[in-house]
């Protein structure tokens, strides 16, 4: 019998107060996996921030990715901009873009005049109930930097996502474009959440 052991953290209870830990897992596995790109979703820039405090003189380059502008509100952005700044200034990529399991066919599942869920939804369900919410955050970050060019799909990437806020659920992925959604492989999962 031919396999690979490896350490996977479970954090007692989702959200925010586990981002810190969340960064240090995924630095450790992108060093053991020599893998050259961290991803991580930001809503407001706070946990893009740790996650850059903590990669500072690694060499391994970090993607965030943002809400797409009027996310929450029409024509707001909710990242800060100081952060944002500070961010780009040293080189990290900002991408923005519409949520790859959602976009347009949300419109459609939430309309009182269309309704229905869409096979979309039902992906993005699936990895909520699964996995964890914050597998879901992953996998559509990673085809929405895909799709924008902030990372190829040859190299394999450690993703980050969360329930709510902050980050919780740490993963290996093989990238792929939201057109070619079937070619993404989660292939580790390093930490999520025990209890949701």
């Amino acid at each position: 019998m031919t396999f690979i052991q490896k350490k996977i953290c479970y954090f007692e209870k989702p959200g925010e107060s586990n981002t810190r830990d969340a960064a240090v897992l995924a630095l450790e596995r992108a060093k053991e996996l020599q893998i050259k790109t961290i991803v991580v979703a930001s809503t407001s820039g706070s946990t893009a921030q740790v996650f850059f405090d903590a990669m500072k003189g690694s060499g391994i380059n970090l993607v965030v990715v943002s809400h797409v502008v009027g996310f929450a509100k029409p024509g707001e952005w909710e990242f800060s901009q100081k952060i944002a700044e500070q961010l780009q200034k040293a080189g990290v990529r900002i991408v923005t873009g519409t949520h790859a399991l959602s976009g347009l066919e949300r419109a459609f599942s939430r309309s009182a005049k269309v309704g229905g869920g869409s096979r979309s939804d039902a992906v993005a369900e699936a990895l909520r109930r699964i996995i964890a919410n914050g597998l879901k955050v992953a996998v559509e970050c990673v085809l929405i930097a895909a799709d924008q060019g902030a990372i190829g799909i040859i190299e394999e990437v450690i993703a980050v996502g969360g329930t709510a806020s902050g980050a919780d659920t740490v993963c290996v992925i093989r990238p792929a474009h939201t057109g070619s959604f079937f070619d993404l492989q989660v292939r580790e999962i390093v930490a999520m959440p025990r209890v949701r």
